[in-house]
């Protein structure tokens, strides 16, 4: 099924076009360049998003980067693609006069239509159509007045082109002549990092009148952890999903209806939020890849039979109900779609807008896995409830009404996305020492300005850590592995233990080489692990706001983690042996992986740059490794496994060695000797290890 789509998605990313946007217009002139390289990253879901209408890459690019992954970093992937499908007639006049239709332009549709139709991407780029970004977050490098989250995607793309730039025919395509601006939203704070806000202003450039507008999304989910079964194994990996749909939250969901031991208890949500006409419900309709004996799951193959999909109608009369939502609970292989609709009219040069959520969850309780319980969706449906949060703003109760208080910013205009927010996430600075790690942050929380009550609201610290070998599980979920530590908290009131923070504040501020950062707070933990990962946060937290009814807000663990591996600091004494540990090898340390190439072993006391050459007894060169402080060994399999975002410190001292050779081959059992030549005083060390398998 899915063979056929990556094959087209693959060749439909080839075309290339360029040109210029502005930013707040519409403005159309030539093609540009399909990007598919951004996704959000700064949260707890990674989700890909596209300049041509699409979300999720079919797995084309996995696993360097995320479909939709949560939590960020697993391998437990929730949508194979997905994409914009806007549907409707279109006239002459007001009047509708001259009436033909309907047309629908998909951003992607599922494989089998894709086989019938020879395409299904049916959006083509906007000027300066890159995919862009920008940041709230003042440390960002993205950083921008005009971000509304802590991480915005955003782009540009159109319906009005027939043909590819090669002149290729985008096959049974009728233009409605619109140009779609999108907005993606996501944030890191810990109530709103499991969702990413899709924001879509749809204008008509035609000359023509549009009327009778569905707009919705079209996903193929998939919940399944890519660490324990490849998304290249076909049918096993994609027939095992169980939908639902909430109609008071406008939510149809996914979640992993067998039970699969890949710690798949997700759920993966498309949520409809709002839009320019106020609609109370959405449409939900789900169809079977290859079903040919239900017809009320039938996979829609033309423009009619989308359009009437796109109504709510399964088919002919045939709305969802209660014997079909047990029904889809059963594994299978299914397209969802949700959509709003319809909009009246929109004349020639005007625009609507609507908004949907992709939102993650994981299951609560301790339910069968396979089961979709009403417990079991607790966190999906309170994450859903702050994804409707988030863009309900300034209008708190979602009444489309700014009441009295409402308007915070004083405009006579519900602005949207206003979350409440914590203090500002502490800058952090982790230096690893040999068997020890110390963490210093800085004070800068203490000022920060809650945006709902407008006071200084700042409480305390807490300080995050993670055990040896929390990265060598199945399902890398950072934060569940994040331990507390330590909390630090304001004195005199009646919130926390009253600390205070007199046994972490330094004197005198510490500050680092190269970082202007004035560091006032010092944490040590001692008695480490030299060479295993661990991961480090300190965040902020509020007093809470009673009068908005809101409990303490904490800032996100992820924004400050740190991941360290203490070592020995690098030194040229003459008289400090170079190490080996753990020596003797004994065929798989603790901390290594599952295969041959995830097996290593430590040099230590190493100096800042060095060589280090690898013997048999008989003189035969078996490995030469080039060391700096910064490297120690991160290019080898098992950081590229453990960890792949490469934001680890190194001690500076300790180099990481696979057992492998330079002819690419896994070295036998027996002794080795090696040889340390540091290169700034050409002193040279030797040694010897022996490996048992």
């Amino acid at each position: 099924m899915k063979r056929n789509l990556l094959l087209l998605l693959s060749t439909y990313l080839i075309f290339a076009f360029s040109s210029n946007l502005d930013e707040h217009g519409f403005r159309l002139s030539k093609l540009l360049k399909d990007d598919n390289s951004k996704y959000t990253n700064i949260g707890n879901i990674g989700l890909t998003v596209t300049n041509f209408g699409t979300y999720g890459h079919g797995f084309s690019l996995w696993p360097e980067q995320p479909s939709c992954e949560y939590p960020l970093g697993s391998g437990i992937e929730h949508i194979f693609d997905g994409g914009l499908w806007i549907g409707g007639f279109v006239s002459n006049d007001e009047n509708q006069s001259g009436r033909v239709g309907p047309f629908v332009t998909t951003g992607s549709v599922d494989a089998s239509s894709v086989s019938n139709r020879g395409g299904g991407f049916e959006f083509t780029n906007a000027p300066a159509s890159l995919v862009r970004e920008r940041s709230s977050l003042i440390d960002s490098k993205f950083f921008s007045p005009n971000a509304v989250s802590h991480q915005d995607l955003f782009m540009e793309y159109t319906d009005t082109n027939r043909t590819l730039n090669n002149g290729e025919l985008i096959v049974d395509h009728t233009p409605l002549g619109i140009v779609v601006r999108q907005e993606c939203y996501a944030w890191n704070y810990p109530f709103a990092d499991f969702f990413v806000i899709l924001n879509y202003w749809i204008k008509n450039t035609s000359d023509k009148y549009l009327d009778s507008i569905y707009v919705g999304l079209w996903t193929d989910t998939v919940v399944r952890n890519t660490n324990i079964t490849s998304p290249r194994t076909g049918a096993p990996f994609y027939n095992k999903g169980g939908n639902g749909f909430n109609d008071s939250l406008k939510l149809a969901y996914e979640f992993d209806a067998t039970g699969d031991v890949g710690f798949t208890n997700s759920y993966i949500g498309i949520q409809y939020l709002g839009s320019t006409e106020l609609m109370d419900s959405a449409n939900f309709v789900t169809w079977q890849f290859r079903n040919t004996s239900d017809a009320k799951y039938f996979a829609p193959q033309n423009d009619v039979q989308r359009y009437k999909k796109m109504t709510g109608e399964f088919t002919d009369g045939v709305r969802f109900n209660e014997s079909m939502a047990a029904q889809i609970k059963k594994p299978s292989n299914r397209s969802m779609l949700i959509t709003a609709g319809s909009f009246s009219s929109i004349a020639p040069g005007d625009s609507i807008n609507i908004v949907y959520a992709i939102v993650a969850a994981k299951k609560y309780g301790y339910d069968d896995q396979s089961l979709d319980t009403r417990i079991q969706k607790t966190h999906l449906y309170g994450n859903a409830g702050w994804a409707i949060r988030a863009y309900n703003g300034e209008d708190r109760n979602g009444n489309n009404i700014l009441d009295p208080g409402e308007d915070l910013d004083g405009n006579g205009e519900i602005t949207r996305y206003i979350l409440p927010a914590p203090p500002l996430s502490p800058v952090i600075k982790v230096v690893p020492e040999s068997n020890k790690v110390s963490v210093y942050w800085d004070k800068r929380a203490e000022e920060s300005i809650d945006p709902i009550s407008g006071i200084k609201d700042f409480e305390g610290y807490r300080v995050y850590r993670t055990n040896a070998g929390y990265d060598l599980t199945e399902s890398q979920d950072i934060l569940k592995s994040l331990t507390l530590a330590a909390e630090f908290d304001s004195l005199g009131n009646d919130i926390g233990y009253n600390t205070g923070f007199s046994f972490v504040e330094l004197d005198e501020p510490k500050t680092f080489f190269n970082d202007t950062t004035e560091y006032w707070y010092k944490f040590e933990f001692n008695d480490l692990l030299n060479g295993w990962q661990y991961a480090y946060s300190v965040t902020a937290f509020d007093e809470g706001d009673p009068a908005n009814n809101l409990g303490s807000l904490e800032s996100s663990k992820l924004a400050g983690l740190n991941k360290v591996l203490p070592g020995t600091p690098p030194t040229s004494d003459k008289n400090l042996e170079v190490g080996v540990y753990p020596n003797p090898y004994y065929g798989n340390a603790i901390w290594d992986g599952n295969s041959e190439r995830l097996r290593k072993i430590y040099f230590n006391n190493l100096p800042k740059r060095c060589e280090i050459t690898i013997y048999t007894l008989s003189g035969d060169i078996v490995k030469r490794i080039h060391h700096d402080e910064n490297s120690n060994g991160s290019n080898i399999r098992w950081f590229e496994t453990f960890a792949s975002d490469e934001t680890q410190k190194m001690s500076g001292g300790e180099e990481a060695w696979d057992l492998i050779t330079d002819f690419d081959q896994a070295i036998a059992t027996g002794l080795y000797l090696f040889s340390v030549k540091d290169e700034s005083t050409g002193n040279i060390k030797i040694g010897k290890f022996l490996v048992i398998k």
